[in-house]
């Protein structure tokens, strides 16, 4: 059936061929195939059965578990390959067929990147990994083989049994492919670095549909620069153990003490390795207090360690949930839902008080504006973390990476905006009160001397530009081996969305 069918779509080319413009072939592709002529190409290949289109049931999933609900997009139609190969059939035959037609497409791991279009196409083909889920160990190298579908809640489930772990995601329902291309941010980073740092092998599958292996020794300059499909992961793994950690709440008017122990604990030179550290202010319909919570992980199970002991000092605290507890029920804590609109946002700045203050000034008034004007259901939370040096200390014995964090001698804060709520008609509020909130921080910092380049991808807004943040030089690294591993650009043309660098 293979063949036949495509010896169809190879006379179809070839009568074609004879169009005199671009625009005739338009016009003959929409008459052959009105409804998709991409999708209608895979259902004529070999996996044929993993397309799912509108309507159907497996569609239906796989948009309803997005994220975000405005990210929930409607491609034409959705492949769900479950093996390496078959997305390399996959890409080969959009490619192909991209000859006489663009067959434009989006690729999806967790869908946890709250852009639309960024993991997800209005009018295209969606590449679902979801079924691409699987974690094994192998206990004589000590590392994880994990398919980029997967979520961490998964990862953990699978590991902790076994007496191992590794460095991952906080919230139990992030994607484990876009995590990783973005670097990746542990509880574990303070310890053994950021989680791309930990991957001793991906297996890619190139523009040309070729699978290959990238690592320290093989294609070692795409495994440093790594911004294609990777289909599989191998992780470092390490001893696992129980954590100490949760999440405390205290009333608002309690910030500046925060900013003060926060400041103080991300400066410290001898700061514990084994802690980890958020604070953010936070404020939400389903429980109307304005409040300031300190998300505390420390990865050994040692209860109030003294690594926190300044934070201790505060008083009048609301809730606790901190306890030990294995890293699976850590994520849990931190797991989203998939039925609000949500906008990320991120800058980063130095460890600087009067900074801090200012990002609460700001909050206060994006806050006081959505409360006049927001309808239904909403929360926002900014949140301020530790980027720490230890984090890529060891990175370039262990192949490097492209962030460009070689440049900071110093700790910084790297801060988010995460604002959420449920109505289509508050888009335009929340959108721009982020905006406005961040912006306002930006100006500060340039005008204080304490704004730093680096801007984490994960965290990033469609409008930001994570990619030039990585510094000239990387961004001159990542062209030259995207030109050398993709020399035609399929990637850079055929998938729209996402930080692309043929747009830096």
């Amino acid at each position: 059936m293979f063949r036949l069918s495509f010896a169809l779509l190879a006379a179809a080319l070839v009568n074609f061929s004879q169009a005199q413009n671009e625009s005739e072939i338009e016009s003959a592709v929409r008459f052959l195939f009105p409804d998709s002529y991409c999708c209608t190409v895979l259902t004529l290949s070999p996996v044929a059965k993993h397309v799912a289109f509108p309507g159907q049931s497996l569609y239906n999933t796989s948009v309803d578990s997005y994220f975000d609900v405005k990210s929930k997009l409607t491609p034409n139609c959705i492949v769900q390959p479950t093996s390496a190969e078959e997305v390399a059939t996959t890409v080969k035959v959009l490619t192909a067929a991209s000859l006489l037609k663009p067959c434009k497409f989006a690729v999806r791991s967790g869908g946890h990147t709250p852009i639309p279009g960024s993991n997800d196409i209005e009018d295209g083909v969606t590449i679902d990994l979801q079924h691409m889920n699987s974690t094994t160990y192998n206990a004589h190298t000590q590392v994880a083989s994990i398919g980029p579908g997967g979520r961490w809640a998964g990862v953990y489930s699978t590991l902790e049994p076994l007496g191992r772990m590794v460095a991952g995601g906080r919230g139990s329902t992030v994607g484990v492919g876009g995590y990783l291309i973005g670097g990746g941010i542990s509880h574990f980073a303070p310890r053994v670095g950021l989680s791309c740092d930990n991957v001793v092998n991906f297996q890619v599958v190139l523009a040309s549909g070729r699978i290959v292996n990238a690592n320290k020794n093989t294609n070692a300059d795409l495994f440093t620069a790594l911004k294609v499909n990777y289909i599989l992961e191998v992780k470092k793994t390490f001893e696992n153990e129980n954590l100490w950690g949760g999440i405390v709440t205290y009333p608002a008017s309690t910030a500046d003490q925060h900013f003060k122990s926060f400041v103080d604990f991300g400066l410290d030179p001898n700061r514990d390795p084994n802690a980890a550290l958020i604070v953010f202010q936070g404020y939400s319909t389903a429980s109307p207090t304005n409040v300031v919570r300190a998300a505390f992980d420390y990865t050994k199970p040692v209860a109030r360690p003294d690594a926190y002991k300044e934070f201790y000092a505060i008083t009048n605290n609301i809730s606790d949930t901190t306890k030990i507890q294995p890293m699976s029920a850590v994520a849990a804590e931190f797991g989203s839902t998939t039925t609000s609109r949500v906008q990320f946002r991120t800058l980063s700045f130095k460890l600087d008080l009067a900074t801090l203050q200012e990002t609460a000034r700001l909050y206060e008034i994006m806050l006081a504006e959505i409360q006049a004007k927001a309808s239904g259901s909403w929360r926002i939370s900014c949140l301020h973390q530790v980027w720490s040096t230890l984090y890529t200390a060891n990175s370039t014995a262990r192949g490097g990476n492209v962030l460009g964090m070689e440049r900071y001698t110093e700790n910084f804060d790297m801060y988010q905006s995460y604002l959420s709520w449920s109505e289509a008609k508050d888009d335009e509020l929340f959108i721009n009160q982020g905006l406005a909130l961040t912006n306002g921080i930006q100006k500060f910092t340039e005008e204080h001397d304490t704004a730093v380049e680096y801007l984490y991808l994960n965290y990033a807004d469609k409008d930001q530009d994570p990619l030039s943040a990585y510094g000239a030089d990387k961004v001159a690294f990542m062209k030259k081996v995207a030109k050398k591993y993709d020399p035609l650009g399929i990637y850079q043309r055929l998938l729209p969305g996402g930080f692309r660098i043929s747009n830096v």
